[in-house]
């Protein structure tokens, strides 16, 4: 039987979840406070809160809870989406990469893993490395092809003539 303060908590991060569904992160904040101090949080209410935080823009903010919820659940995929969201809009294009490279060994299959570490891979300058993961990310969802062309991430690379053979190849 599940403690009274776990089921506390279980319906807490439901109703900040409902409301991180419906964009009111402020709401989902004000429910994540109920729990009081950070010892009361798991990993997914760190994420919780990182996320309300990251779609209010408060990327600095949302970093201390996503590194908590990495630091208990460091296979936990989403968090670190999360994280190299918020270290590329700080303008941390080293720290994206690496929260990127991560996800890629979490989740190989997954294309998003590799199609953000592509894009932060170009915006450091790595074109190499970025082509090879945008590939492999094409070749997973070929779906991706059809953001290539709106996505300033790979300006750097656009004019890269592998760059332009692997995103006009036609599945």
């Amino acid at each position: 039987m599940a403690s009274p303060n776990r089921i506390r908590l279980r319906r807490i991060q439901a109703e900040a979840e409902g409301y991180l569904e419906l964009g009111m992160p402020r709401h989902a904040l004000d429910v994540l406070d109920r729990l009081g101090e950070s010892d009361n949080f798991n990993s997914h209410a760190f994420h919780l809160q990182g996320e309300a935080f990251k779609e209010l823009g408060r990327y600095r903010e949302a970093l201390v809870p996503l590194r908590r919820a990495a630091e208990i659940a460091p296979s936990n995929l989403h968090v670190w989406l999360a994280l190299g969201w918020c270290y590329k809009r700080l303008g941390r294009i080293d720290r994206a990469v690496g929260a990127m490279e991560k996800a890629v060994v979490i989740e190989p299959d997954e294309a998003i893993t590799h199609y953000n570490l592509a894009c932060y891979l170009s915006l450091a300058g790595e074109k190499t490395r970025a082509l090879v993961h945008l590939a492999e990310a094409l070749l997973l969802d070929p779906d991706y092809r059809d953001q290539v062309d709106g996505e300033p991430d790979f300006d750097p690379i656009r004019s890269d003539a592998q760059f332009q053979a692997i995103t006009s190849i036609i599945a």
